[in-house]
């Protein structure tokens, strides 16, 4: 099975304080210790409008890792009582998300 490459993209409005960052790093700590995890890179810009744009990318070893990942997750933000699409609401942040398979070279 290939790796699996889950990206999101936030454009994150200019006046948004700390809290989507804090939040992006809770879920960070959180996916390195399931099962399947193999790495996360954070890149981040600046456009023209002054927002900040973060691509988030983790690589998982396979599709089962990656589905396990994400109920785990949603099992999490139950625990806690996180709403995500609430948060990207109330801060206006726009988001994409798209899985990727590793291309074979």
């Amino acid at each position: 099975m290939m790796n699996q490459i889950f990206i999101d993209k936030f454009i994150i409005p200019a006046n948004t304080g700390t809290e989507f960052t804090d939040r992006m790093n809770y879920n960070r700590n959180f996916i390195k210790n399931l099962e399947g995890f193999i790495n996360d890179t954070v890149y981040k810009r600046t456009d023209e409008a002054g927002n900040q744009v973060i691509l988030t990318i983790a690589v998982w070893q396979n599709a089962d890792a990656l589905n396990n990942a994400k109920a785990a997750v949603q099992a999490e933000y139950q625990r806690i009582g996180f709403n995500p699409a609430a948060l990207l609401a109330k801060w206006d942040i726009k988001m994409e998300r798209d899985i990727f398979e590793e291309a074979i070279s």
